[in-house]
């Protein structure tokens, strides 16, 4: 690899934005189902979750404080199992393309459960560079 590459991707800032862009999804989900608590409430019933005011409370917390964990670079491996777990459960739950006959709607989940499924392995990714870099700082102390 390019060493000004290398050297470019072994700053802590590129580190911090990756986590920042690959939690984008989430917190920016969290924030806005917070600030507009109410359209957070109508699109869980949309979905069928119920009750959508506790499906509403629960997206929020999960989605920020998983976040949070990744962001701050503590305890990455927790943040990133709740959101795989989250993510996972939205596409049986919400984006179940396979049971839908009206287009476009099957297509639309069909590409959002996709996209989640490279969410997930975002999120498997950033766990794994987390206990490596973890593994390397307690074998150089």
């Amino acid at each position: 690899m390019n060493e000004t590459i290398m050297r470019l991707l072994d700053r802590p800032a590129s580190s911090l934005l990756a986590r920042l862009l690959l939690t984008a999804p989430f917190w920016l989900s969290g924030i806005s189902k917070f600030l507009d608590f109410e359209g957070g409430v109508a699109e869980m019933a949309r979905a069928g979750l119920e009750p959508a005011i506790g499906f509403n409370i629960a997206t929020i917390a999960v989605q920020l404080a998983a976040s949070l964990f990744i962001i701050s670079g503590r305890h990455v491996w927790l943040g990133a199992a709740m959101l795989v777990l989250f993510t996972g459960l939205t596409i049986p739950l919400v984006h179940h393309f396979w049971a839908m006959t009206a287009e476009p709607f099957r297509t639309i989940a069909f590409h959002t459960a996709i996209e989640h499924i490279g969410l997930i392995g975002g999120l498997l990714a950033v766990a794994v560079l987390s206990s490596r870099s973890g593994a390397e700082l307690h074998a150089r102390t």
